[in-house]
């Protein structure tokens, strides 16, 4: 197991306010940005599926409401409370590829403890850019 990351406990408590109640499935995410800013993010479900907040997005944007602009995101810490260890999804790669370095880490944690790290580059090679 991995050492524990300084994020962690702040993305575990985001997981704990998601709104859930049809998945179940309670995301928390931890972001800390350029401007020395920690900020936090939970999904937030709707009975309309597809307008659906994950915990990423939720962080990267409330980031962005803040001030932030593309390059400050600096890392994103997750925390699912699962078996095994879950990536972002394919919608959140590609935020973060818009607001972070592709050098930039992002780490997922289940409930033990176990972690996987990536970068933004890894998560999303050759990604669609305008910039």
């Amino acid at each position: 197991m991995k050492a524990e990351h300084k994020l962690l406990p702040l993305a575990k408590q985001a997981a704990q306010r998601a709104y859930t109640p049809y998945s179940k499935f309670q995301v928390g995410a931890a972001i800390s940005t350029a401007q020395g800013e920690t900020i936090l993010g939970c999904n937030v479900e709707n009975a309309a599926y597809p307008v659906t907040l994950c915990a990423e997005r939720n962080a990267i944007t409330t980031a962005v409401a803040n001030g932030a602009r593309p390059g400050d995101i600096l890392e994103v810490v997750i925390f699912v409370d699962t078996e095994e260890v879950v990536s972002p999804c394919g919608a959140c790669r590609q935020v973060m590829s818009e607001f972070m370095s592709q050098q930039a880490n992002v780490t997922s944690y289940n409930r033990h403890g176990e972690s996987k790290t990536w970068t933004v580059a890894q998560l999303l090679p050759d990604s669609f850019s305008l910039l």
